[in-house]
């Protein structure tokens, strides 16, 4: 029976990897990963043999995992984030229905999420939706249902892929959906190449965002009707009745 790890890397930067997930690589002779995520990996793992493939070519660098595993390669397929939050892991389950030798274990990582709300302050400190603006993989108008009800349910919500190359008013289109049901003073921010070189987070207004111009490497937080900010910070409370005895 062959095995393939399915790991998490986090932001890419080895001090926010978990442990489990640098000692998965280590033990691996086979790192196999999209080409700008191979790139992040550093110093630590360059002794060892790494294969790549391009954006969306996805479902050829899940296939070439199995392939080398059946062969007796120690494979680690590496994901940005966690794996199982817009990562590589359902994908290889899908696939790994055709390799019924080779088991799967997943590593889990920190998710874009998790590590943009620690720098931003504490966004999603309460019930929270995360929702991709990418329309690449799913129509959009599913994504504008989710971002609805999403705003209807007064959750705090995390937006991935607020925009790229081909998708610059995405963000806008989303933040016109939440005006139908949120304040144009919403508390709001985003954090920018989280846990690499260039880290910033903004806090704003729900009108600001609207027409900020953000790329691909962005995470965007929306607060819910308790959330405010604090010194800088977006923070969504928990409930608790502060002050009193």
């Amino acid at each position: 029976m062959s095995r393939i790890y399915v790991v998490g890397m986090g932001p890419g930067k080895e001090e926010m990897m978990t442990v489990e997930a640098i000692r998965t690589l280590e033990k691996a002779d086979l790192i196999v990963g999209y080409t700008a995520y191979i790139e992040l990996l550093g110093e630590r793992f360059r002794d060892k043999e790494m294969m790549s493939t391009p954006m969306r070519r996805e479902e050829e660098r899940c296939r070439l995992c199995f392939e080398k595993a059946v062969e007796g390669r120690q494979v680690a397929l590496i994901c940005s984030g966690d794996a199982g939050i817009y990562g590589m892991a359902s994908l290889m389950y899908e696939i790994g229905k055709e390799y019924p030798d080779t088991e799967l274990e997943i590593i889990s990582g920190v998710t874009a999420a998790c590590s943009g709300a620690a720098v931003l302050g504490a966004p999603l400190n309460h019930d929270f939706c995360v929702i991709s603006l990418s329309d690449l993989l799913t129509r959009w108008e599913t994504i504008e249902k989710r971002l609805a009800a999403a705003a209807a349910g007064d959750f705090a919500i995390a937006l991935y892929n607020p925009a790229s190359h081909k998708r610059k008013d995405h963000l806008k289109r989303a933040c016109d959906i939440l005006l139908q049901y949120m304040e144009e003073e919403r508390p709001c921010g985003y954090v920018e190449n989280i846990g690499r070189e260039g880290t910033k987070a903004v806090t704003c207004t729900l009108r600001d965002l609207r027409e900020r111009q953000l790329n691909m490497f962005t995470t965007v937080f929306i607060g819910n009707s308790g959330s405010e900010i604090i010194n800088g910070k977006l923070v969504t409370k928990r409930g608790y009745i502060c002050g009193r005895n």
